[in-house]
């Protein structure tokens, strides 16, 4: 469980291949699952056109809020770990991806090194990232104003919110 040193880390978690929804779930209970991360906000399921590379099925998107004391470098080996262990394959930017998991927001912090810039530098222009983030923190300032203030400038007419409850991610069955 993270110390009072801790900071809030925003995530945005997505996939179109097998089952999206399950394997966010599992990425979730693996980040939760350690001593130094604590999952503590998840946004509900959003079924969202593809972005960047067109000719794939519909992606799953969520955003979720995470307490860590982790470095930024140390919880995206987490992240990056996690994937693995989900069986993430790297194949094509863009492409079709049984999970992803990208790091929002990092408290404060602004970081800038080969594989890790934060914050997410593209996240502003993404409808996929910014509808579930602004449910779960429509107040949370990105480069001078509000998550929700953000979105209204972008087109969110083709996502879909899901039926899922708050703790969608705790119960479903694990394996």
């Amino acid at each position: 469980m993270p110390d009072h040193a801790s900071e809030c880390v925003y995530l945005s978690l997505g996939g179109n291949l097998g089952d999206p929804a399950r394997a966010m779930g599992e990425a979730l209970r693996l980040l939760d699952a350690e001593p130094s991360t604590k999952v503590v906000a998840v946004s509900a399921l959003y079924r969202t056109p593809p972005w960047g590379k067109l000719d794939q099925p519909d992606f799953l998107n969520i955003a979720a809020a995470v307490e860590t004391d982790k470095t930024p470098r140390a919880f995206l080996d987490l992240c990056l770990d996690v994937e693995r262990r989900l069986k993430r394959e790297r194949r094509e930017r863009w492409g079709p991806r049984l999970i992803d998991i990208d790091i929002l927001m990092f408290g404060r912090r602004r970081v800038s090194e080969p594989g890790l810039d934060l914050p997410h530098p593209r996240m502003t222009e993404r409808a996929f990232v910014l509808v579930p983030l602004a449910e779960i923190a429509p107040d949370l300032e990105i480069a001078g104003q509000p998550a929700g203030e953000w979105l209204r400038a972008l087109d969110v007419s083709d996502i879909e919110r899901q039926p899922s409850g708050r703790d969608w991610w705790k119960a479903q069955a694990a394996g």
